[in-house]
């Protein structure tokens, strides 16, 4: 008996598998080697953030004067520092402490300069100049030197550091979004949506925004690497986090007269910085070669 062959609009067809924009991007970031390092490195300091109580051997704050300045041993992995407490427990709850600063900083950043370049996109005329003068005051001075002068007025913590970063790195997102925010006005389905009589709330968050996440995200990933060495720099400055914090940048600060005597307390924190940015870095380039259209051949 001769077998029918099945039609593709059959019931017992197999079902093909769905794909989507987002999908596709997930297929191809994948295939890129170097971006899926980064991922995992940042993965890996996630988890070691989030496990850190069950992680590290002793607690970030317990002093044993008699261990000061320890070379790395099965007791201590990472050595001492100059008052004995254990730096591979101290590098590990410092996770927590840069991821943060990091990861909130830059979302109170894109928050607030999405929406401040989204009304200077599409709005115009007096908004779109006033905002884009106070993007253009924020530029004129140099990124770390404004974040110093934040928290110099608003008194040395963590937590106005992280609200330092935030502020210096709103002009980056205003004007990325402001940007493309200009070029979708121009394009043939915002005219069909005003034809139609949309309004220009619902054209904003259902065409605008949704069509402007792409370069928002590739920004954001590498903008958090950003907010990382600014925190360090902040903290090796005494203008972060305060003792007995971890924070890394407060480590090397705290650390750099003993470089020759134990260089073990400059080196694992600074490898930490390196290793967090460098993983934010590869993952963004592969987020910018998957997502961006001209990088695409």
């Amino acid at each position: 008996m001769a077998q029918v062959a099945m039609q593709p609009n059959s019931p017992n067809a197999p079902a093909e598998k769905t794909s989507g924009p987002w999908r596709d991007a997930w297929k191809a970031f994948r295939k890129n080697k170097t971006a899926m390092l980064g991922l995992c490195i940042i993965v890996f300091f996630v988890l070691i953030a989030l496990l850190a109580p069950l992680i590290a051997p002793y607690s970030f704050k317990e002093q044993e004067l008699v261990n000061r300045l320890k070379p790395p041993s099965g007791a201590h992995w990472f050595g001492t520092d100059d008052l004995g407490r254990d730096m591979f427990s101290r590098i590990i709850y410092g996770a927590r402490i840069s991821l943060w600063v990091g990861f909130f900083s830059v979302i109170g950043s894109i928050i607030i300069g999405t929406l401040l370049g989204v009304l200077a996109g599409f709005y115009g005329k007096w908004v779109d100049m006033l905002i884009s003068r106070l993007f253009d005051i924020l530029l004129a001075f140099p990124s770390i030197l404004l974040a110093i002068a934040i928290v110099a007025i608003l008194g040395p913590s963590l937590r106005n550091a992280l609200l330092a970063i935030a502020i210096v790195n709103i002009p980056t997102y205003g004007r990325l979004v402001r940007a493309k925010v200009l070029s979708l006005k121009q394009e043939e389905y915002i005219t069909a949506a005003r034809a139609i009589g949309m309004t220009n709330t619902r054209i904003l968050f259902t065409h605008i925004l949704p069509n402007s996440l792409t370069p928002i995200i590739v920004q954001g990933t590498l903008g958090i690497a950003t907010a990382i060495i600014e925190a360090a720099a902040l903290g090796f400055l005494g203008l972060g986090a305060q003792p007995p914090d971890p924070e890394w940048g407060k480590m090397l600060s705290d650390s750099r007269q003993f470089i020759q005597k134990a260089p073990w307390t400059v080196i694992f924190p600074g490898l930490s910085i390196m290793l967090t940015v460098l993983g934010f870095n590869l993952m963004g380039d592969g987020l910018r070669d998957v997502l961006d259209p001209r990088m695409k051949r």
